[in-house]
């Protein structure tokens, strides 16, 4: 352990590099500001794979290790027991433990983070179904109190036009009951005041008819809007329903370009095995059509086991001597 750690001249030379404000703030004296007591404080949790945290890293447990058998071998020598190296491992297990149950913690956080999430797109959902339903609703009101008052100025205006057009009867009876010249005046001034009304009256209807068309144009911009909203909700479900349709239609492509190339292997394999299998009786039966060719020839020839035995014959030629 002393040589794998004191001879690795590159390590060495890296791990110095990386501490060098470390060491000179120790060789001269100076208090470093950045130097903590956690080791976990200074370091960057975005930036986990430099190598000045890999270095660090190995050389921390390097260091640790030699320190265990350090301290192992002094418990052997000295008390003849394994207390430090007990203690160690019941340290890196607690450590493992604790690892575990931070994940698990961890976990559980997504898992409720998830589910947060998901509760306030709902109540996102719910405010707008509600704002959207008190927008339709103060519209209507205020489509309402317009009436009502378009309603009143029409009616005040039929009543004080009544109420003059009641004056001026009483007015032209007095006038002609008294001064019977002046009716031509009268009809005259009656006339022109007619005409001053009905501009009046026209004056207000057209007013009346661009409020209404106004009314009319804002309502359906809104309209406009809000169908908007809702056919680019509806394109974003489509977009994301041909996304899913799109990924099943590729996944089902190749798994049938697998089965397809399953089936051609089964083909081939049959195939070959029904080649193997035909030239295995081909030359099963070529061997016997061979053997009994042999057996027939040596049968024929008397060779082989088929030769007659020549003691029988030397006896049967002598007796008959």
């Amino acid at each position: 352990m002393w040589i794998l750690e004191r001879c690795n001249n590159g390590l060495s030379i890296l791990k110095t590099l990386a501490d060098i404000n470390h060491l000179r703030a120790i060789k001269y004296g100076v208090y470093n500001p950045n130097e903590t007591k956690d080791e976990l404080d200074g370091i960057d949790p975005h930036n986990l794979n430099c190598v000045i945290y890999k270095i660090k890293k190995l050389d921390a447990d390097r260091k640790y290790i030699n320190n265990v058998i350090v301290a192992t071998y002094l418990a052997l020598a000295q008390s003849f027991n394994y207390k430090p190296l007990v203690k160690h491992i019941n340290e890196i297990e607690e450590r493992e433990r604790h690892r575990i149950d931070l994940e698990a913690e961890e976990s559980k956080n997504r898992i409720l983070r998830k589910e947060l999430g998901r509760q306030v797109r709902q109540q996102h959902n719910h405010i707008k179904t509600v704002i959207y339903d008190t927008d339709v609703i103060i519209d209507k009101l205020r489509t309402q109190v317009e009436d009502s008052v378009l309603f009143s100025e029409v009616r005040g205006r039929y009543i004080d036009n009544w109420q003059q057009a009641r004056t001026e009867q009483h007015n032209q009876t007095i006038s002609d009951i008294e001064n019977k010249p002046l009716s031509t005046i009268e009809a005259f001034k009656q006339r022109s005041d007619h005409e001053l009304r009905i501009h009046t009256e026209v004056e207000l209807l057209v007013t009346i008819a661009i409020n209404e068309t106004l009314a009319r144009i804002e309502e359906w911009m809104d309209k406009y809007d809000k169908d908007m909203e809702k056919i680019d909700l509806q394109i974003q479900i489509k977009k994301n329903d041909y996304q899913n349709m799109r990924d099943r239609r590729i996944e089902l492509e190749e798994k049938i370009a697998r089965h397809d190339e399953k089936m051609k292997n089964w083909i081939n394999f049959k195939d070959e095995r029904e080649k193997a299998r035909a030239y295995r009786e081909k030359m099963t039966t070529s061997a016997i059509i061979v053997q009994a060719w042999w057996r027939g020839l040596l049968v024929r020839l008397e060779l082989g086991p088929f030769k007659p035995k020549k003691g029988k014959r030397a006896i049967d030629a002598k007796k008959k001597k």
